[in-house]
Protein backbone atom coordinates (compact mmCIF):
# COMPACT_ATOMS: atom_id res chain seq x y z
CA UNK A 1 0.00 0.00 0.00
CA UNK A 2 1.36 3.45 -0.93
CA UNK A 3 2.25 6.01 1.72
CA UNK A 4 -0.82 7.61 3.27
CA UNK A 5 -0.77 11.04 4.87
CA UNK A 6 -3.19 11.80 7.72
CA UNK A 7 -5.84 14.44 7.04
CA UNK A 8 -5.69 17.32 9.54
CA UNK A 9 -8.44 19.43 11.14
CA UNK A 10 -7.90 22.65 13.08
CA UNK A 11 -4.15 22.81 12.38
CA UNK A 12 -2.11 24.79 9.82
CA UNK A 13 -2.09 21.67 7.62
CA UNK A 14 -5.87 21.33 7.84
CA UNK A 15 -6.88 23.67 5.03
CA UNK A 16 -7.99 21.05 2.50
CA UNK A 17 -11.73 20.34 2.59
CA UNK A 18 -12.57 16.85 3.81
CA UNK A 19 -15.36 14.80 2.23
CA UNK A 20 -17.56 12.34 4.10
CA UNK A 21 -16.77 9.53 1.66
CA UNK A 22 -13.05 9.69 2.45
CA UNK A 23 -12.82 11.16 5.95
CA UNK A 24 -16.19 10.01 7.31
CA UNK A 25 -19.11 12.30 8.09
CA UNK A 26 -17.84 13.09 11.60
CA UNK A 27 -14.47 14.41 10.44
CA UNK A 28 -15.96 16.22 7.44
CA UNK A 29 -18.34 18.09 9.74
CA UNK A 30 -15.52 18.83 12.19
CA UNK A 31 -13.61 20.42 9.34
CA UNK A 32 -16.61 22.58 8.44
CA UNK A 33 -17.11 23.62 12.07
CA UNK A 34 -13.48 24.69 12.32
CA UNK A 35 -13.88 26.76 9.13
CA UNK A 36 -16.97 28.45 10.63
CA UNK A 37 -14.81 29.66 13.51
CA UNK A 38 -16.22 27.37 16.20
CA UNK A 39 -13.76 26.01 18.75
CA UNK A 40 -12.85 22.48 17.62
CA UNK A 41 -9.98 20.52 19.21
CA UNK A 42 -7.28 19.80 16.60
CA UNK A 43 -7.47 16.36 15.03
CA UNK A 44 -6.29 14.14 12.21
CA UNK A 45 -8.13 11.47 10.26
CA UNK A 46 -7.28 8.09 8.77
CA UNK A 47 -9.60 7.53 5.78
CA UNK A 48 -12.39 5.03 5.23
CA UNK A 49 -10.35 3.43 2.44
CA UNK A 50 -7.97 1.99 5.03
CA UNK A 51 -10.68 0.15 7.00
CA UNK A 52 -11.11 -3.09 5.05
CA UNK A 53 -7.38 -3.53 4.47
CA UNK A 54 -6.57 -3.09 8.17
CA UNK A 55 -9.37 -5.45 9.16
CA UNK A 56 -8.09 -8.09 6.75
CA UNK A 57 -4.68 -7.99 8.45
CA UNK A 58 -2.84 -6.81 5.33
CA UNK A 59 0.76 -6.21 6.57
CA UNK A 60 1.23 -3.29 4.19
CA UNK A 61 -1.95 -1.64 5.51
CA UNK A 62 -0.85 -2.12 9.12
CA UNK A 63 2.52 -0.52 8.34
CA UNK A 64 0.70 2.35 6.61
CA UNK A 65 -1.54 2.78 9.64
CA UNK A 66 1.41 2.93 12.04
CA UNK A 67 3.27 5.50 9.93
CA UNK A 68 0.18 7.69 9.53
CA UNK A 69 -0.47 7.61 13.29
CA UNK A 70 3.10 8.69 14.02
CA UNK A 71 2.87 11.57 11.54
CA UNK A 72 -0.54 12.59 12.83
CA UNK A 73 0.58 12.68 16.46
CA UNK A 74 3.56 14.83 15.49
CA UNK A 75 1.11 17.27 13.90
CA UNK A 76 -1.08 17.40 17.02
CA UNK A 77 1.96 17.95 19.21
CA UNK A 78 2.96 20.92 17.07
CA UNK A 79 -0.58 22.33 17.13
CA UNK A 80 -1.10 21.98 20.91
CA UNK A 81 2.41 22.52 22.27
CA UNK A 82 2.07 19.27 24.22
CA UNK A 83 3.83 15.92 23.84
CA UNK A 84 2.11 12.56 23.63
CA UNK A 85 2.65 10.69 26.90
CA UNK A 86 4.89 13.43 28.33
CA UNK A 87 5.45 13.67 32.09
CA UNK A 88 5.16 17.48 32.15
CA UNK A 89 2.75 18.70 29.49
CA UNK A 90 1.08 15.54 28.19
CA UNK A 91 -1.11 15.35 25.12
CA UNK A 92 -4.00 12.89 25.42
CA UNK A 93 -6.23 11.95 22.50
CA UNK A 94 -9.58 10.38 21.73
CA UNK A 95 -9.83 7.75 19.00
CA UNK A 96 -13.21 7.93 17.29
CA UNK A 97 -15.04 6.28 14.42
CA UNK A 98 -16.87 7.92 11.52
CA UNK A 99 -18.54 6.38 8.48
CA UNK A 100 -19.75 8.34 5.46
CA UNK A 101 -23.29 8.06 6.88
CA UNK A 102 -24.03 8.60 10.56
CA UNK A 103 -24.30 5.41 12.65
CA UNK A 104 -24.88 6.80 16.18
CA UNK A 105 -23.36 4.60 18.84
CA UNK A 106 -22.81 1.61 16.56
CA UNK A 107 -19.04 1.96 16.27
CA UNK A 108 -16.45 2.23 19.03
CA UNK A 109 -14.55 5.06 20.71
CA UNK A 110 -11.58 5.08 23.10
CA UNK A 111 -10.94 8.22 25.17
CA UNK A 112 -7.93 9.47 27.17
CA UNK A 113 -5.40 7.53 25.09
CA UNK A 114 -1.83 8.32 26.13
CA UNK A 115 -2.30 8.05 29.89
CA UNK A 116 0.24 6.02 31.84
CA UNK A 117 1.96 6.51 35.22
CA UNK A 118 4.27 9.21 33.79
CA UNK A 119 1.63 11.23 31.94
CA UNK A 120 -0.72 10.82 34.92
CA UNK A 121 1.79 12.81 36.98
CA UNK A 122 2.00 15.30 34.13
CA UNK A 123 -1.78 15.84 34.12
CA UNK A 124 -1.73 16.45 37.87
CA UNK A 125 1.16 18.91 37.57
CA UNK A 126 -0.33 20.67 34.56
CA UNK A 127 -3.90 21.03 35.91
CA UNK A 128 -3.48 20.85 39.67
CA UNK A 129 -6.45 18.49 39.59
CA UNK A 130 -5.66 14.93 40.76
CA UNK A 131 -9.31 13.93 40.51
CA UNK A 132 -9.32 14.72 36.78
CA UNK A 133 -6.16 12.64 36.31
CA UNK A 134 -7.33 9.52 38.14
CA UNK A 135 -10.87 9.75 36.72
CA UNK A 136 -9.48 9.94 33.19
CA UNK A 137 -7.08 7.05 33.81
CA UNK A 138 -9.79 4.71 35.09
CA UNK A 139 -11.90 5.64 32.04
CA UNK A 140 -9.03 4.77 29.69
CA UNK A 141 -8.43 1.40 31.37
CA UNK A 142 -12.12 0.51 31.14
CA UNK A 143 -12.69 1.65 27.55
CA UNK A 144 -9.40 0.20 26.34
CA UNK A 145 -10.19 -3.01 28.17
CA UNK A 146 -13.66 -3.33 26.68
CA UNK A 147 -13.02 -2.09 23.14
CA UNK A 148 -9.47 -3.28 22.50
CA UNK A 149 -8.93 -6.26 24.79
CA UNK A 150 -12.47 -7.65 25.03
CA UNK A 151 -12.74 -7.44 28.83
CA UNK A 152 -16.43 -7.76 29.85
CA UNK A 153 -17.88 -4.42 30.92
CA UNK A 154 -19.38 -6.10 33.99
CA UNK A 155 -15.89 -6.86 35.32
CA UNK A 156 -15.21 -3.13 35.65
CA UNK A 157 -18.74 -2.16 36.66
CA UNK A 158 -18.66 -4.59 39.62
CA UNK A 159 -15.60 -2.83 41.04
CA UNK A 160 -17.11 0.61 40.49
CA UNK A 161 -20.39 -0.33 42.18
CA UNK A 162 -18.53 -1.88 45.11
CA UNK A 163 -16.42 1.25 45.58
CA UNK A 164 -19.44 3.56 45.38
CA UNK A 165 -21.07 1.47 48.12
CA UNK A 166 -17.94 1.37 50.27
CA UNK A 167 -17.58 5.17 50.00
CA UNK A 168 -21.30 5.70 50.72
CA UNK A 169 -21.45 7.84 47.58
CA UNK A 170 -24.52 8.45 45.42
CA UNK A 171 -22.58 7.74 42.23
CA UNK A 172 -19.22 7.88 40.53
CA UNK A 173 -19.34 11.68 40.31
CA UNK A 174 -19.05 11.84 44.12
CA UNK A 175 -15.86 9.74 44.33
CA UNK A 176 -12.86 11.74 45.55
CA UNK A 177 -9.31 11.55 44.12
CA UNK A 178 -8.12 9.00 46.68
CA UNK A 179 -11.04 6.67 45.92
CA UNK A 180 -10.47 7.04 42.18
CA UNK A 181 -6.77 6.26 42.64
CA UNK A 182 -7.76 3.00 44.35
CA UNK A 183 -10.21 2.32 41.52
CA UNK A 184 -7.40 2.75 38.98
CA UNK A 185 -5.38 0.04 40.72
CA UNK A 186 -8.41 -2.24 40.89
CA UNK A 187 -9.12 -1.68 37.18
CA UNK A 188 -5.50 -2.49 36.32
CA UNK A 189 -5.89 -5.75 38.25
CA UNK A 190 -9.18 -6.50 36.43
CA UNK A 191 -7.41 -5.93 33.10
CA UNK A 192 -4.53 -8.21 34.13
CA UNK A 193 -6.85 -11.01 35.28
CA UNK A 194 -8.99 -10.96 32.17
CA UNK A 195 -6.22 -10.61 29.58
CA UNK A 196 -3.28 -12.27 31.37
CA UNK A 197 -1.22 -9.23 30.45
CA UNK A 198 -0.63 -5.76 31.85
CA UNK A 199 -2.37 -2.67 30.55
CA UNK A 200 -0.02 -1.18 27.90
CA UNK A 201 1.83 1.91 29.08
CA UNK A 202 3.52 2.97 25.83
CA UNK A 203 1.30 5.72 24.35
CA UNK A 204 1.93 4.72 20.73
CA UNK A 205 1.10 1.08 21.54
CA UNK A 206 -2.17 2.26 23.06
CA UNK A 207 -2.91 4.42 20.03
CA UNK A 208 -2.17 1.72 17.45
CA UNK A 209 -4.32 -0.83 19.26
CA UNK A 210 -7.18 1.64 19.75
CA UNK A 211 -7.18 2.66 16.07
CA UNK A 212 -7.25 -0.98 14.96
CA UNK A 213 -10.10 -1.72 17.37
CA UNK A 214 -12.15 1.21 16.05
CA UNK A 215 -11.64 -0.01 12.48
CA UNK A 216 -12.56 -3.53 13.66
CA UNK A 217 -15.84 -2.30 15.17
CA UNK A 218 -17.08 -1.78 11.59
CA UNK A 219 -17.53 -5.55 11.40
CA UNK A 220 -19.25 -5.88 14.79
CA UNK A 221 -22.71 -7.40 15.10
CA UNK A 222 -24.54 -4.20 16.11
CA UNK A 223 -22.90 -2.20 13.29
CA UNK A 224 -23.83 -4.85 10.73
CA UNK A 225 -27.43 -4.97 12.01
CA UNK A 226 -27.76 -1.17 11.92
CA UNK A 227 -26.50 -1.04 8.33
CA UNK A 228 -28.93 -3.79 7.36
CA UNK A 229 -31.89 -2.01 8.99
CA UNK A 230 -30.99 1.32 7.37
CA UNK A 231 -29.89 0.20 3.90
CA UNK A 232 -26.24 1.19 4.40
CA UNK A 233 -24.55 -2.02 3.24
CA UNK A 234 -22.74 -0.21 0.42
CA UNK A 235 -20.52 1.95 2.66
CA UNK A 236 -16.75 1.41 2.35
CA UNK A 237 -15.98 1.36 6.07
CA UNK A 238 -15.28 3.70 8.94
CA UNK A 239 -12.63 6.38 9.17
CA UNK A 240 -10.69 6.87 12.41
CA UNK A 241 -10.42 10.37 13.87
CA UNK A 242 -7.69 11.03 16.45
CA UNK A 243 -8.43 14.25 18.33
CA UNK A 244 -6.78 16.16 21.16
CA UNK A 245 -8.71 15.52 24.38
CA UNK A 246 -10.67 18.26 26.10
CA UNK A 247 -11.90 17.44 29.57
CA UNK A 248 -15.50 17.77 30.66
CA UNK A 249 -14.52 16.04 33.90
CA UNK A 250 -12.30 18.95 35.00
CA UNK A 251 -14.58 20.32 37.74
CA UNK A 252 -17.78 22.26 38.33
CA UNK A 253 -17.37 24.63 35.37
CA UNK A 254 -16.90 21.65 33.07
CA UNK A 255 -19.11 18.98 31.57
CA UNK A 256 -20.28 17.19 28.45
CA UNK A 257 -23.51 17.29 26.53
CA UNK A 258 -25.53 16.64 23.43
CA UNK A 259 -27.71 19.33 21.87
CA UNK A 260 -30.22 19.41 19.04
CA UNK A 261 -30.90 22.66 17.23
CA UNK A 262 -34.63 21.83 17.51
CA UNK A 263 -36.72 19.23 19.30
CA UNK A 264 -36.01 15.97 17.41
CA UNK A 265 -39.21 14.40 18.78
CA UNK A 266 -41.67 17.07 17.67
CA UNK A 267 -39.68 19.44 15.42
CA UNK A 268 -40.47 22.33 17.75
CA UNK A 269 -38.19 25.38 17.70
CA UNK A 270 -35.65 25.95 20.44
CA UNK A 271 -32.46 24.32 21.67
CA UNK A 272 -32.95 20.79 23.04
CA UNK A 273 -29.99 19.67 25.12
CA UNK A 274 -28.82 17.30 27.84
CA UNK A 275 -25.73 18.07 29.91
CA UNK A 276 -23.78 16.32 32.65
CA UNK A 277 -21.55 18.46 34.83
CA UNK A 278 -18.03 17.19 35.57
CA UNK A 279 -18.37 14.33 33.05
CA UNK A 280 -17.05 13.06 29.74
CA UNK A 281 -19.14 12.57 26.61
CA UNK A 282 -19.51 8.81 26.98
CA UNK A 283 -21.41 9.42 30.24
CA UNK A 284 -24.11 11.27 28.28
CA UNK A 285 -24.46 9.10 25.19
CA UNK A 286 -24.19 5.78 27.03
CA UNK A 287 -27.52 6.38 28.79
CA UNK A 288 -26.18 5.15 32.14
CA UNK A 289 -26.55 8.51 33.94
CA UNK A 290 -29.43 10.97 34.10
CA UNK A 291 -28.33 14.37 32.71
CA UNK A 292 -29.62 17.87 33.34
CA UNK A 293 -31.46 19.82 30.65
CA UNK A 294 -30.57 23.06 28.93
CA UNK A 295 -32.33 25.13 31.63
CA UNK A 296 -29.90 23.87 34.27
CA UNK A 297 -26.96 24.58 31.96
CA UNK A 298 -28.24 28.13 31.41
CA UNK A 299 -28.55 28.72 35.16
CA UNK A 300 -25.06 27.50 36.04
CA UNK A 301 -23.10 28.43 32.89
CA UNK A 302 -25.16 31.14 31.16
CA UNK A 303 -22.38 32.42 28.87
CA UNK A 304 -21.58 28.94 27.61
CA UNK A 305 -25.28 28.09 27.18
CA UNK A 306 -25.78 31.22 25.07
CA UNK A 307 -22.71 30.37 22.98
CA UNK A 308 -24.05 26.84 22.47
CA UNK A 309 -27.39 28.15 21.25
CA UNK A 310 -25.63 30.60 18.91
CA UNK A 311 -23.39 27.82 17.58
CA UNK A 312 -26.35 25.48 17.05
CA UNK A 313 -28.19 28.16 15.06
CA UNK A 314 -25.04 28.80 13.00
CA UNK A 315 -24.65 25.10 12.21
CA UNK A 316 -28.31 24.66 11.31
CA UNK A 317 -28.03 27.55 8.88
CA UNK A 318 -24.71 26.34 7.43
CA UNK A 319 -26.00 22.81 6.79
CA UNK A 320 -29.63 23.81 6.12
CA UNK A 321 -30.88 21.06 8.40
CA UNK A 322 -31.65 20.25 12.02
CA UNK A 323 -28.38 19.41 13.81
CA UNK A 324 -27.32 16.92 16.49
CA UNK A 325 -24.27 18.36 18.28
CA UNK A 326 -21.86 16.87 20.81
CA UNK A 327 -19.97 19.38 22.93
CA UNK A 328 -17.72 19.69 25.97
CA UNK A 329 -17.15 22.55 28.38
CA UNK A 330 -13.65 22.49 29.88
CA UNK A 331 -13.16 24.94 32.75
CA UNK A 332 -15.62 27.36 31.15
CA UNK A 333 -14.48 27.00 27.53
CA UNK A 334 -17.01 25.56 25.07
CA UNK A 335 -15.68 23.04 22.54
CA UNK A 336 -17.67 21.58 19.63
CA UNK A 337 -16.85 17.90 19.05
CA UNK A 338 -19.37 16.80 16.45
CA UNK A 339 -22.37 17.84 14.41
CA UNK A 340 -24.57 15.84 12.08
CA UNK A 341 -28.06 15.92 10.63
CA UNK A 342 -30.33 14.98 13.50
CA UNK A 343 -32.16 11.68 13.61
CA UNK A 344 -35.80 12.63 14.16
CA UNK A 345 -39.28 11.23 14.32
CA UNK A 346 -41.50 11.38 11.22
CA UNK A 347 -43.56 14.05 12.99
CA UNK A 348 -40.44 16.15 13.62
CA UNK A 349 -39.29 15.70 10.00
CA UNK A 350 -42.61 17.08 8.75
CA UNK A 351 -42.67 19.96 11.23
CA UNK A 352 -39.07 20.95 10.47
CA UNK A 353 -39.64 20.87 6.71
CA UNK A 354 -42.65 23.20 7.00
CA UNK A 355 -40.85 25.61 9.34
CA UNK A 356 -37.59 25.53 7.36
CA UNK A 357 -39.39 26.59 4.17
CA UNK A 358 -41.24 29.36 6.01
CA UNK A 359 -37.92 30.60 7.46
CA UNK A 360 -36.16 30.54 4.07
CA UNK A 361 -33.70 27.89 5.23
CA UNK A 362 -34.63 25.56 2.34
CA UNK A 363 -36.95 25.83 -0.65
CA UNK A 364 -40.09 23.82 -1.34
CA UNK A 365 -38.40 21.46 -3.80
CA UNK A 366 -35.70 20.61 -1.25
CA UNK A 367 -38.31 20.05 1.45
CA UNK A 368 -40.30 17.69 -0.80
CA UNK A 369 -37.12 15.78 -1.68
CA UNK A 370 -36.36 15.28 2.01
CA UNK A 371 -39.89 14.10 2.72
CA UNK A 372 -39.98 11.78 -0.30
CA UNK A 373 -39.02 8.69 1.67
CA UNK A 374 -41.19 9.60 4.66
CA UNK A 375 -44.43 7.77 5.35
CA UNK A 376 -46.71 10.75 5.96
CA UNK A 377 -49.21 8.41 7.57
CA UNK A 378 -46.64 7.94 10.34
CA UNK A 379 -46.50 11.66 11.18
CA UNK A 380 -49.55 11.50 13.41
CA UNK A 381 -49.24 11.71 17.17
CA UNK A 382 -50.76 8.71 18.89
CA UNK A 383 -52.50 8.99 22.27
CA UNK A 384 -54.52 6.82 24.55
CA UNK A 385 -58.30 7.05 24.59
CA UNK A 386 -59.36 7.61 28.19
CA UNK A 387 -57.40 7.53 31.43
CA UNK A 388 -55.72 4.79 33.44
CA UNK A 389 -54.00 4.68 36.84
CA UNK A 390 -50.43 5.98 36.56
CA UNK A 391 -47.80 3.73 38.16
CA UNK A 392 -44.74 5.86 37.40
CA UNK A 393 -43.43 8.79 35.37
CA UNK A 394 -40.35 9.12 33.16
CA UNK A 395 -38.61 11.47 30.75
CA UNK A 396 -39.92 11.44 27.20
CA UNK A 397 -37.14 10.65 24.73
CA UNK A 398 -39.44 9.86 21.80
CA UNK A 399 -43.17 10.72 21.67
CA UNK A 400 -46.23 8.64 20.91
CA UNK A 401 -47.81 5.83 22.86
CA UNK A 402 -47.21 2.10 22.98
CA UNK A 403 -48.97 -0.82 24.55
CA UNK A 404 -47.50 -4.31 24.54
CA UNK A 405 -46.26 -7.33 26.43
CA UNK A 406 -43.17 -6.82 28.58
CA UNK A 407 -39.82 -8.23 27.44
CA UNK A 408 -36.71 -7.72 29.55
CA UNK A 409 -34.08 -8.29 26.86
CA UNK A 410 -33.76 -7.91 23.11
CA UNK A 411 -33.62 -11.62 22.42
CA UNK A 412 -36.92 -12.29 24.16
CA UNK A 413 -38.43 -9.21 22.49
CA UNK A 414 -37.70 -10.78 19.11
CA UNK A 415 -39.17 -14.12 20.12
CA UNK A 416 -42.33 -12.56 21.58
CA UNK A 417 -42.85 -10.21 18.62
CA UNK A 418 -42.66 -13.20 16.28
CA UNK A 419 -45.74 -14.62 18.02
CA UNK A 420 -47.78 -11.62 16.86
CA UNK A 421 -48.28 -9.55 20.02
CA UNK A 422 -46.77 -6.05 20.38
CA UNK A 423 -43.81 -5.86 22.76
CA UNK A 424 -42.54 -3.19 25.16
CA UNK A 425 -38.81 -3.56 25.89
CA UNK A 426 -38.16 -2.81 29.59
CA UNK A 427 -34.52 -2.34 30.61
CA UNK A 428 -32.50 -0.86 33.45
CA UNK A 429 -30.58 1.03 30.76
CA UNK A 430 -30.18 0.51 27.06
CA UNK A 431 -27.22 0.58 24.77
CA UNK A 432 -26.91 0.41 21.05
CA UNK A 433 -26.40 -3.34 21.51
CA UNK A 434 -30.21 -3.37 21.81
CA UNK A 435 -30.82 -2.12 18.25
CA UNK A 436 -32.40 -5.43 17.17
CA UNK A 437 -34.74 -5.32 20.15
CA UNK A 438 -35.74 -1.74 19.34
CA UNK A 439 -36.63 -2.78 15.80
CA UNK A 440 -39.21 -5.35 16.93
CA UNK A 441 -40.62 -3.44 19.94
CA UNK A 442 -43.59 -1.09 20.03
CA UNK A 443 -41.91 1.01 22.73
CA UNK A 444 -38.97 1.20 25.13
CA UNK A 445 -38.83 1.99 28.87
CA UNK A 446 -35.63 2.40 30.91
CA UNK A 447 -34.89 3.05 34.57
CA UNK A 448 -31.96 5.41 33.87
CA UNK A 449 -30.61 7.45 30.96
CA UNK A 450 -31.25 10.68 29.10
CA UNK A 451 -33.04 11.93 26.00
CA UNK A 452 -29.86 12.32 23.98
CA UNK A 453 -28.22 8.96 24.70
CA UNK A 454 -27.35 7.03 21.53
CA UNK A 455 -30.07 4.47 22.30
CA UNK A 456 -32.72 7.21 22.58
CA UNK A 457 -31.52 8.70 19.28
CA UNK A 458 -31.96 5.33 17.56
CA UNK A 459 -35.45 4.90 19.08
CA UNK A 460 -36.50 8.31 17.73
CA UNK A 461 -35.12 7.50 14.29
CA UNK A 462 -37.22 4.33 14.28
CA UNK A 463 -40.30 6.26 15.43
CA UNK A 464 -40.58 4.18 18.62
CA UNK A 465 -42.08 5.76 21.76
CA UNK A 466 -39.29 5.80 24.34
CA UNK A 467 -39.38 6.80 28.02
CA UNK A 468 -36.12 7.01 29.97
CA UNK A 469 -35.00 7.78 33.52
CA UNK A 470 -38.03 6.13 35.16
CA UNK A 471 -37.22 6.40 38.88
CA UNK A 472 -40.15 4.15 39.79
CA UNK A 473 -38.68 1.26 37.76
CA UNK A 474 -36.43 -0.81 40.03
CA UNK A 475 -34.39 -3.82 38.98
CA UNK A 476 -33.37 -6.30 41.67
CA UNK A 477 -34.36 -9.87 42.47
CA UNK A 478 -37.68 -8.78 40.97
CA UNK A 479 -38.51 -5.96 38.59
CA UNK A 480 -40.87 -3.49 40.23
CA UNK A 481 -42.75 -0.50 38.89
CA UNK A 482 -44.29 1.82 41.41
CA UNK A 483 -44.49 -1.05 43.90
CA UNK A 484 -46.05 -3.57 41.49
CA UNK A 485 -44.04 -6.58 40.36
CA UNK A 486 -43.54 -6.73 36.57
CA UNK A 487 -43.40 -10.11 34.87
CA UNK A 488 -42.45 -11.01 31.34
CA UNK A 489 -45.59 -11.07 29.20
CA UNK A 490 -47.58 -8.60 31.33
CA UNK A 491 -49.23 -5.79 29.36
CA UNK A 492 -47.67 -2.35 29.84
CA UNK A 493 -48.59 1.05 28.38
CA UNK A 494 -46.19 3.95 27.73
CA UNK A 495 -47.52 7.47 27.20
CA UNK A 496 -44.93 9.54 25.33
CA UNK A 497 -46.99 12.70 25.73
CA UNK A 498 -47.11 12.99 29.51
CA UNK A 499 -44.28 10.55 30.27
CA UNK A 500 -46.49 8.18 32.25
CA UNK A 501 -46.52 4.40 32.59
CA UNK A 502 -49.51 2.17 33.37
CA UNK A 503 -50.38 -1.51 33.43
CA UNK A 504 -52.93 -3.29 31.24
CA UNK A 505 -54.20 -2.73 27.70
CA UNK A 506 -55.58 0.58 26.37
CA UNK A 507 -57.11 1.79 23.12
CA UNK A 508 -54.96 4.07 20.94
CA UNK A 509 -56.11 6.91 18.67
CA UNK A 510 -53.97 8.96 16.25
CA UNK A 511 -54.13 12.74 15.73
CA UNK A 512 -52.88 13.75 12.28
CA UNK A 513 -51.05 17.09 11.72
CA UNK A 514 -53.58 18.20 9.10
CA UNK A 515 -52.35 21.78 8.73
CA UNK A 516 -48.76 20.74 8.01
CA UNK A 517 -49.94 18.05 5.61
CA UNK A 518 -52.01 20.64 3.71
CA UNK A 519 -48.90 22.84 3.37
CA UNK A 520 -46.95 19.92 1.89
CA UNK A 521 -49.78 19.17 -0.53
CA UNK A 522 -49.75 22.81 -1.68
CA UNK A 523 -46.01 22.49 -2.43
CA UNK A 524 -46.65 19.49 -4.63
CA UNK A 525 -49.15 21.51 -6.67
CA UNK A 526 -46.81 24.48 -7.10
CA UNK A 527 -43.44 22.77 -7.69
Amino acid sequence: MSRLKPLFIGTPEGRTELTAEIAGAKAAQLWHMSRLGLDVPPAFVLPTTLCSAVNSGDPSALDTLDAALAEGIAGLEAATGRRFGDSRTPLLVSVRSGAAKSMPGMLETVLDVGLNPASLRGIIAMTGNPRLAFDSYRRLIQLYGEVVAGVPAAAFEERLIALIGAEDAEGEAELDPEALERLVHEYLAVFQRNTESAMPTDPMDQLRAAARAVFRSWDGDKAREYRRLNGLEGLAGTAVTVQAMVFGNAGGASGAGVAFSRDPATGGKGLYADFLFDAQGEDVVSGRRAPSDVAMLARRLPIQAAALAEGAAMLEKAFADMQDIEFTVEKGRLWFLQTRSAKRTPRAALRFAVDAVAEGLIDEATALARLAGLDLAATGISRFAGDAPVLATATVASPGVACGRIAFDSGRAGEMAASGDPVVLVRHDTSTEDVAGFAVSAGILTAVGGRTAHAAVVARQMGKPCLVGCAGLVFGDEVRLGGDVLREGDWLCLDGQGGTVSLGRRDIVVDRPEEDLRVVESWRKSV
